[in-house]
């Protein structure tokens, strides 16, 4: 099993020295999904909450979100973003919607945790939006599907 990197000989965090990483194209895929009660989920459809178009502002939330993400996670590295893409998927018989998203840059760190805060704040924008109406909605299933790029190349997770 691989040691965790964030931690130096001591024991004590660290932000991982990347100057010595070769720059290469890195992608990164996340999703999560919010599961609400079906009266909720026609009002997003239909456009009828009070706030606006739900999940046209959860994906500037999510974009948003991936750009700051190293001012979220402390030992996370800012990184130029080339690409950030959000997708909803709604499941009507689960009454959920699932977001996805596609992080992409040119660098020496990965895009893992830009795509997992992204997905992350769009299923929270989606929460404060809707909350007034639905404080039982549950966000879950959040996680990497796939990453590409770097020294680890290629990782792709099992199917749920």
């Amino acid at each position: 099993m691989a040691e965790f990197t964030h931690f130096d000989a001591e024991g004590q965090a660290h932000m991982v020295d990347v100057s010595e990483k070769t720059e290469t194209r890195r992608i990164a895929r996340a999703e999560g999904r919010i599961r609400m009660q079906p009266e909720t989920l026609h009002m997003i459809l239909k456009g009828d909450a009070k706030k606006g178009d739900v999940l046209g502002i959860a994906r500037i939330a999510a974009i948003q979100g991936s750009k700051r993400t190293s001012e979220l996670i402390p030992l996370c590295h800012p990184i130029a973003l080339t690409k950030v893409g959000v997708e909803f998927e709604v499941e009507a018989a689960a009454c959920e919607i699932c977001c996805l998203v596609t992080a992409e840059t040119v660098g020496r760190t990965g895009v893992e945790m830009e795509a997992l805060t992204a997905a992350s704040v769009a299923l929270l924008t989606i929460y404060d939006m809707c909350k007034a109406v639905d404080r039982g909605m549950s966000m879950h299933g959040i996680r990497l599907l796939e990453k590409q790029g770097g020294k680890s190349g290629h990782w792709v997770a099992d199917k749920q």
